[in-house]
């Protein structure tokens, strides 16, 4: 499965925006950020962040399922399962709603920045989710 930054990194490909190799590594300060390409490469930053998050939050959900099926009858197991098909009907829809507000500025220096911010904001939103599981 190519990953979401893959995906992402191949959606502004497509969209004719072109980066120079050196701007890439380029490193911004986001408290500073002013031009668009600071702006687009902080709103990165940020998904970036979020996901390391979720992915992290994720694991010891998944874990707890394991556990929770590990103690019920062969029969009754499923939790792991249905985390595993939640997630990725929510990657499905997060990515979907991204791109359509991505659409709100279609072609433009912003539109690489709003989906950026956009995966970010659902992504820190499901990680609350999974923690509110852990805390059950």
């Amino acid at each position: 499965m190519m990953s979401l930054r893959l995906a992402v990194a191949a959606a502004v490909a497509a969209w004719g925006i072109t980066v120079p190799l050196a701007l890439l590594a380029q490193q911004f300060d986001c408290a500073q950020a002013g031009s668009q390409n600071a702006l687009t490469y902080c709103a990165e930053q940020d998904w970036i962040a979020a996901d390391s998050d979720l992915n992290r939050v994720y694991r010891r959900v998944r874990a707890l399922m394991q556990q929770i099926d590990a103690d019920l009858p062969v029969a009754e197991r499923g939790a792991e399962v249905q985390l595993r098909d939640a997630q990725r009907g929510w990657i499905t829809y997060r990515d979907a709603a991204c791109a359509v507000e991505g659409y709100m500025f279609h072609g433009g220096t912003a539109e690489p920045m709003i989906v950026y911010g956009c995966l970010a904001r659902l992504t820190a939103a499901r990680t609350e989710d999974l923690r509110a599981l852990l805390a059950m």
